[in-house]
């Protein structure tokens, strides 16, 4: 093991951080599809939205909300259709209506309901102006309220779709409208938890999807595809240490959404307004099917929704279908292999298929879709097979609490089940001002890898398993640290070492220490005095673990170009420079520091 400090050839890490800025980029944007086309003649054309065939009748309408902003929206009917039916309202900030919003309204039609898409406040026809996140809870309330009131429509309205639009439907039970029957959340955001930041420190890909949905009433192909402008905005940034808020001064056009956020590092009302917040969930008493993906980058935002809802309300009728899906495969139908990792066969399912089961299940009475045997339905990964369990807790029998030790063998620190008798650490120096190198190799890409940067931060390896064991949930902890300044980012990742000597990669967590007992609340840390920084929000996962594995923990300090960079001085970290790193962070890591991880055996 050597300390952070050490150097390692420049040329080598900037490689490897082009691979992997470039699928940092592309997962974390949350973007369903980039599609070209031109938003100009979509603009001209939008109103003119015909059925050649005759087959339905399509409607383009400009909904009034309770403020006086318009809401565009398409509504589309079978031609046939005499009795009102259920709508299916889709509500997304992403404008495709010349092709897949078309398609999906139809489809919805095909299958005996009305088909809805409204698009958020600013977009395609709306005159208003763009601010993603902020109008969705109220706007959505009042498109609900309009659709409700049509002859068209029998005064029951489902929503589903999957990031932004998952994101709406959980804004739209806010204040629950009555005409709302059911929601489908797929890989649901939440604004201020998962993106733009993750557990209060802000992720650099977000950046760009403030101009992707923001720059036109459609899609700012053009912007977004510039892969190469924003790679050079975020290395610059980097290498001149400029203070995070000067990233669009860098990149030569002002981010007024960008901004935005970064003025609320603190999960403040800002962000609480725009979906359920504590208490909301209480009165949200409709039935409700999320799908979400181990290796979805926001699921934690996914998953807040989830915990809350049952937190809030024991007896919410609340299911989940989770498995080795991505932000976009869990969107569709899965994919046979994920970030190098080839998926058991049983994983692959059709979400919209399952989605549709659902509303004919609470629309018609129909069955219940057969992949919801219990509330948390998830596949588990090596072992070919789908488990359900009526809690997330239900899913482990047992935990395994292991201690981050400073005893090693072959070079590497040890897991320990038993607490260290005598107080112990390792130590950790970070020079905050060097950009040759870089901490915290935390993102699942590859899965599987035949090696991991042991170059700095800290390994802590288990025992061999004597016998095979189901890593069930979302591992826990405490880091037990002392340092030198008054904050920190941290990273905790999960590793299965197979038996065969390669990685695979499980979960995972990033952090700011200030925020770590309350992300409404900055307190800093009080320097060279032991800490606790204990953390929870990490990614689910469901993987059989063979006998002969050995469990791995990797801690580090989160310094990279992905992220903003806390330098520890206690000021706002987004108004922090290089100037203020001064001396090298260190960090002691104290044995006490532990894992607990929920574990299932047979």
């Amino acid at each position: 093991m050597v300390s952070a400090g050490e150097k390692t050839p420049r040329s080598n890490k900037i490689s490897v951080f082009k691979k992997n800025i470039r699928m940092k980029i592309i997962l974390n944007l949350f973007i369903l599809l980039l599609i070209g086309c031109n938003s100009s003649n979509q603009k001209k054309e939008a109103s003119q939205l015909t059925d050649l065939n005759g087959e339905y009748n399509i409607q383009d309408v400009l909904i009034e909300t309770r403020d006086g902003a318009k809401i565009s929206a398409i509504i589309v009917r079978k031609n046939e259709t005499t009795e009102p039916k259920a709508a299916i309202l889709q509500s997304t900030i992403y404008v495709r209506d010349k092709g897949r919003d078309l398609t999906t309204l139809k489809e919805s039609a095909d299958k005996g309901y009305v088909g809805v898409i409204a698009y958020s406040r600013g977009k395609r026809l709306s005159p208003n102006e763009i601010w993603p996140y902020e109008n969705d809870a109220n706007d959505t309330y009042d498109v609900i309220d309009w659709i409700s009131k049509q002859k068209w429509c029998d005064g029951r309205i489902g929503m589903f779709g999957g990031s932004y639009n998952g994101f709406t439907q959980w804004a739209s039970t806010k204040k629950l409208h009555p005409a709302l029957k059911t929601i489908v959340p797929y890989v649901a955001n939440r604004p201020g938890m998962g993106l733009p930041m993750e557990n209060n420190v802000f992720i650099n890909p977000n950046y760009e999807w403030a101009f992707y949905v923001s720059n036109n009433k459609y899609l700012d192909t053009i912007a977004v595809n510039d892969r190469q402008r924003f790679r050079n905005m975020m290395f610059k940034w980097w290498e001149t240490g400029v203070s995070y808020n000067k990233m669009d001064s860098i990149d030569g056009t002002p981010n007024k959404w960008f901004q935005r956020w970064i003025s609320h590092p603190i999960f403040d009302e800002y962000w609480q307004k725009m979906a359920p917040y504590k208490e909301d969930f209480s009165q949200i008493d409709i039935p409700i099917l999320s799908v979400d993906g181990y290796y979805n980058d926001s699921q934690n935002s996914g998953l807040y929704y989830l915990r809350e809802h049952y937190k809030y309300n024991p007896n919410a009728e609340h299911y989940l279908i989770i498995g080795p899906y991505s932000h976009f495969g869990a969107q569709r139908n899965g994919s046979e292999e994920i970030n190098g990792y080839k998926v058991d066969t049983d994983a692959l399912i059709n979400t919209n298929e399952i989605t549709y089961q659902w509303f004919d299940y609470i629309f018609n009475n129909d069955d219940k879709p057969e992949k919801l045997k219990d509330k948390i339905n998830y596949q588990v990964m090596g072992a070919n097979e789908w488990r359900s369990s009526s809690s997330i807790d239900g899913m482990s029998n047992e935990s395994l609490k292991l201690y981050l030790t400073n005893e090693k063998a072959e070079d590497i620190q040890l897991l320990s089940p038993e607490k260290p008798l005598q107080i112990g650490f390792n130590y950790q120096e970070v020079d905050l001002a060097n950009r040759e190198i870089w901490n915290n190799d935390y993102y699942p890409d590859p899965i599987v890898r035949d090696y991991i940067d042991m170059r700095n931060g800290f390994n802590f390896i288990s025992e061999p398993l004597e016998e095979p064991i189901i890593v069930n949930g979302s591992f826990i902890g405490e880091l037990k640290v002392s340092i030198n300044k008054k904050d920190f980012d941290y990273g905790v990742t999960l590793y299965e070492v197979m038996p065969n000597g390669k990685y695979f990669h499980l979960s995972y967590t990033i952090g700011r220490a200030s925020y770590a007992k309350d992300i409404t609340k900055r307190t800093l840390l009080k320097p060279n005095e032991i800490e606790t920084i204990p953390f929870s929000n990490t990614h689910l996962v469901s993987k059989k673990l063979s006998k002969g594995s050995r469990l791995l923990v990797y801690i580090n300090v989160n310094k990279n170009p992905f992220s903003e960079l806390n330098y520890g001085s206690g000021k706002e970290v987004s108004n922090e420079t290089i100037d203020d790193a001064k001396e090298p962070l260190t960090v002691k890591w104290y044995n006490a520091s532990f894992v607990e991880i929920p574990i299932w055996i047979d």
